[in-house]
């Protein structure tokens, strides 16, 4: 069976992710009084983020992300059973580790017990609560929202941008305002802090990092902190960040990644997330050189290399895309989208038999990752396993993707088992993405003479 639509599709990571809710493995309820919507206000009383918490002593201890905090001049918590407490003032923030540990107007608050992140294994199962931002409404003073909880397992514990700050890597979803929300483990108990969203995987911090720290009983305002932020390069990445992933504006997260490399060149932070915004500009050549330059810095960071090694793909550098999956890989196996990455790029190499593996095994990390699902049916499709290739395209379309090259290699399935009937479907649905392919139309005019 002769077939020329092969195409083969590289994944991008970024730090966004839409929610996914899978079913529970957990014993009994997690004590959802204890975990808090924050709304933060500016100086106006406009809100300027949203964001989760959860109470940790009862006595109003509570511990939140560093960057929820940034630009406001108060924040309010409100709970599950009703009671709403103000921040009365901060114990600790740490701007690198980012996580921050707030005492609230006094009062007698439910509490989460905390768990031992040191202990935490592969594939141990973890919950995330948080409150989603696109369900908090604001009126008249009065403030609503509904908490999610969300499911998966551990991947590992691996650093990111700093070698020296490890994050724990789950498949939990933690949706848009998932931010300082609790990550919890098979007993409830939390093990890390919700903190980057993903695709297919999330980041936490894990709780050993803020444990030492709770004892402290000495507090300051946001005002102290207003004025500390100034000059703070994290604060202006953290606002350059809510900019591009929560605003969807690449362009004013560029001044802000900007003036911290001005000041400070080797922020690795600020060159990927500038990478980021020059990708969703359709700036490639720009996004390439900071990518190269995140990497300079940070040899060992996952995402960077994974989405460089894209670029490289794209632009025909195959051998070097392989090597930075690869790499990526090496330094974190559980990598989801270089699992899938270095597939394509196996296949496009033409070693399908190479390639299945790695795609299966992102498969059983994240079932529902549909390119990984189509890059599979590619590898089982060049072997000519055409029974499973079906299969496998057939469930990266129930999850939603509709590739032109995939309906073509359908359409060559059903034809190779004379289903014309599922045969002229395809070729229908083929024409219906583009209307001018004078050769659908005419494998179409021939397919009643097969009958």
């Amino acid at each position: 069976m002769k077939f020329t639509h092969q195409k083969c599709f590289i994944f991008f990571s970024t730090l966004l992710l839409s929610l996914c809710l899978l079913s529970s493995a957990s014993a009994h309820e997690v004590n959802k009084n204890a975990v808090a919507l924050l709304i933060a206000k500016d100086k106006a009383g406009k809100t300027v983020g949203t964001g989760s918490g959860f109470i940790v002593q009862p006595e109003g201890t509570l511990v939140t992300n560093y960057h929820v905090l940034v630009d406001a001049h108060s924040v309010k918590a409100y709970f599950p059973n009703g009671i709403q407490a103000d921040v009365k003032g901060i114990h600790k923030i740490d701007r690198t580790k980012d996580f921050a540990i707030l005492k609230l107007d006094n009062g007698f608050y439910s509490t989460l017990e905390l768990g031992d992140s040191s202990s935490l294994k592969s594939y141990d199962y973890a919950s995330a609560l948080g409150y989603l931002s696109e369900n908090v409404k604001e009126n008249n003073g009065t403030v609503e929202g509904v908490i999610a909880q969300t499911y998966g397992f551990v991947l590992g514990m691996h650093p990111q941008a700093f070698p020296n700050i490890p994050f724990i890597y789950t498949t939990t979803a933690f949706g848009p305002g998932f931010s300082g929300g609790p990550l919890v483990d098979k007993s409830n108990k939390v093990v890390g802090i919700a903190t980057i969203e993903g695709r297919s995987i999330n980041l936490a911090i894990p709780i050993q990092n803020i444990k030492p720290f709770l004892k402290k009983t000495g507090t300051f305002s946001f005002q102290e902190l207003l004025q500390q932020d100034k000059n703070s390069k994290e604060a202006m990445y953290y606002r350059g960040n809510f900019y591009l992933y929560g605003l969807g504006d690449p362009n004013k997260a560029m001044d802000e990644f900007e003036k911290i490399l001005e000041q400070d060149p080797g922020f690795t932070l600020a060159h990927y997330d500038l990478a980021v915004a020059y990708r969703d500009l359709g700036m490639e050549d720009e996004a390439i050189e900071q990518y190269e330059k995140t990497i300079q810095l940070q040899p060992n960071f996952p995402e960077a290399l994974s989405n460089l090694g894209g670029y490289y793909f794209r632009s025909g550098k195959i051998e070097e895309a392989k090597n930075l999956f690869k790499k990526a890989i090496a330094v974190y196996p559980n990598f989801i989208q270089a699992l899938s990455n270095l597939g394509a790029v196996l296949n496009k190499l033409g070693r399908p038999e190479e390639a299945i593996p790695h795609l299966k095994k992102t498969l059983t990390l994240n079932p529902e990752f549909a390119i990984a699902s189509f890059n599979l049916g590619n590898s089982q499709f060049a072997l000519k396993r055409f029974d499973e290739a079906q299969k496998s395209y057939e469930r990266s379309a129930k999850m939603g993707l509709d590739f032109l090259s995939m309906h073509w290699k359908l359409y060559e399935i059903h034809l190779g088992k004379k289903a014309y009937k599922e045969a002229k479907e395809e070729l229908q649905t083929i024409l219906e993405m583009d209307p001018l392919s004078e050769e659908a139309k005419q494998k179409l005019s021939e397919l009643p003479t097969m009958h």
